[in-house]
């Protein structure tokens, strides 16, 4: 598997994110786009052009902001497309608060809330896939993100059948091309870019950045700017590790 990965990386390294997308697809019966922000919508909009009925899912944590809420729905109409929503299961996310309350991040750390809210529903969403497609850039954490491959097993988490691939079409784009696609297809993307947000999380943990800070300054601010995870891709972390 390793030489084949290596193969593949090399391939479409010099190829479209469309192509590997178009791959992917081809490859697996149980594949989904995870859909969260600008890049995920670039994703969509060249899977749609591939197969209309591409699978796409999201993770509502019940902490985002108005307009993300608002941007599912667009992108939902937008390319008649079904999004599955995933939730937190409502007896631990009701322990935890109960517990520690809803800001317990600020004192502790985003891990446990993040578990809770994020890395449950897509563990077990991914159990269900045999792959799945993100958005990760390279350029998007230099302390995470730097070495990401365009196709990989996921080392974080298993697929319904064990071994899980990982594609990251978008991996070796920069900012300023996500920007530029957007532009030229008319790509819909969150309102919140407008007046500063870059990087979009929670509403409690996300805010804008200033000039020149880079766009993951704008998520878990209080904490350490090296390792700006969530788990989602906990991976990255662990193959830095």
């Amino acid at each position: 598997m390793t030489d084949q990965l290596s193969q593949l990386n090399d391939t479409f390294a010099s190829k479209r994110p469309k192509e590997l997308i178009r791959y992917a697809l081809e490859q697996h019966d149980e594949i989904a786009i995870s859909f969260s922000g600008a890049e995920d919508a670039i994703l969509i909009d060249m899977a749609v052009g591939i197969n209309k009925a591409v699978k796409v899912f999201t993770l509502d944590t019940g902490r985002l902001h108005p307009e993300t809420y608002q941007y599912i729905e667009t992108l939902r109409k937008h390319y008649g497309i079904t999004i599955d929503v995933r939730t937190p299961d409502q007896t631990a996310l009701q322990d935890f608060v109960r517990e520690k309350g809803l800001f317990s991040f600020f004192d502790d750390g985003h891990q446990e809330c993040c578990g809770i809210r994020k890395i449950t529903p897509l563990r077990e969403k991914l159990t269900t896939l045999d792959a799945w497609i993100t958005g990760q850039r390279r350029d998007q954490s230099p302390g995470t993100r730097s070495a990401i491959p365009l196709v990989e097993v996921d080392g974080a988490f298993k697929g319904r059948q064990g071994e899980l691939i990982k594609y990251n079409p978008l991996a070796l784009w920069s900012s300023a091309q996500v920007w530029e696609y957007i532009k030229l297809y008319d790509v819909p993307f969150n309102p919140l870019h407008q007046r500063g947000f870059v990087s979009i999380g929670c509403e409690p943990c996300t805010r804008p950045v200033l000039p020149n800070q880079h766009e993951r300054e704008g998520r878990w601010w209080w904490e350490d700017a090296g390792h700006k995870e969530c788990g989602l891709h906990a991976a990255n972390i662990i193959s830095k590790a």
